[in-house]
């Protein structure tokens, strides 16, 4: 049985993300790679919600997700542990004109409980959620804040990623290499800050929703593709990359391969 994070590794994160806030809408948090997984999320989020719903956006960083969403004429709550993304995330609304669609609150994803309100869906994008501390409590009050049928969208960190593994086992660095195998919450760096950090199979994190959720889908994001992180390769390279790309999009839903990759997107639905 795994340990949830205390409030000092917690407030490790949170200063870890205030750290980066400033500059996160640059190659750290927003190149090629990432937009690329984004848009994936965007269609998914199109696709799954009728138009002008309620959302929640769990993890908001700055605002991009929530900003797109209010354009497109939904309400966005846009919550983040670290109070510099939250405040990114207003100063963004402020700037396009979105303040009447968008609220961004400094509520952490371990406290959905000072939430009270009704939602179509809840989103959240890159890895929020390898950060919750519990997630059967965040599915309890995901289940208490979506109206009945309404949709789980969310983009995770992998437990198995073929390109990180590759990648650092011929670098040497074979700790890096298997960093996500590690159980519990494990120390990543960034930033010179510290994020506690839970690496997950899509079948493992489900089971922490099942009891509220039924699993409509899942994909691998990044298989074929490089990791975010490797963007610099992907540049090197990038008509190569374009091509395995497309195999991300036509194969990464297959059984086996969506079990790996950089992130996955799940979607679950409120029994």
């Amino acid at each position: 049985m795994t340990m949830a994070l205390d409030e000092t590794q917690l407030l490790d994160t949170q200063r870890a993300f205030d750290s980066v806030a400033a500059d996160y809408d640059g190659p750290r948090g927003n190149n090629e790679l990432i937009q690329r997984m984004r848009l994936t999320l965007w269609d998914t989020v199109r696709d799954a919600v009728p138009p002008g719903s309620r959302l929640l956006d769990l993890g908001c960083g700055t605002g991009i997700d929530a900003a797109e969403f209010a354009r497109q004429g939904h309400h966005v709550v846009a919550t983040d542990w670290s109070p510099e993304m939250v405040a990114r995330t207003r100063a963004r609304a402020d700037e396009a004109g979105l303040m009447s669609r968008v609220q961004a609150m400094h509520v952490g994803i371990h406290q959905l409980d000072r939430l009270d309100d009704r939602f179509d869906a809840v989103y959240s994008n890159f890895g929020p959620l390898n950060c919750a501390p519990d997630l059967r409590v965040v599915a309890a009050e995901c289940e208490r804040l979506l109206r009945p049928g309404g949709m789980l969208v969310f983009s995770v960190i992998g437990r198995i990623c073929p390109w990180e593994v590759g990648y650092y086992a011929l670098k040497g660095r074979i700790k890096r290499a298997t960093v996500r195998a590690a159980r519990g919450a494990t120390a990543v760096g960034m930033n010179r800050h510290t994020i506690w950090t839970y690496y997950y199979l899509p079948r493992e994190f489900y089971r922490a929703f099942a009891d509220h959720f039924s699993l409509e889908s899942y994909r691998a994001l990044s298989l074929f593709m490089p990791p975010p992180y490797l963007v610099d390769v992907y540049r090197r390279h990038r008509e190569r990359f374009e091509r395995l790309g497309r195999l991300d999009d036509r194969y990464g839903a297959l059984p086996l391969l969506r079990d790996m990759g950089d992130h996955f997107l799940i979607v679950m639905r409120r029994r």
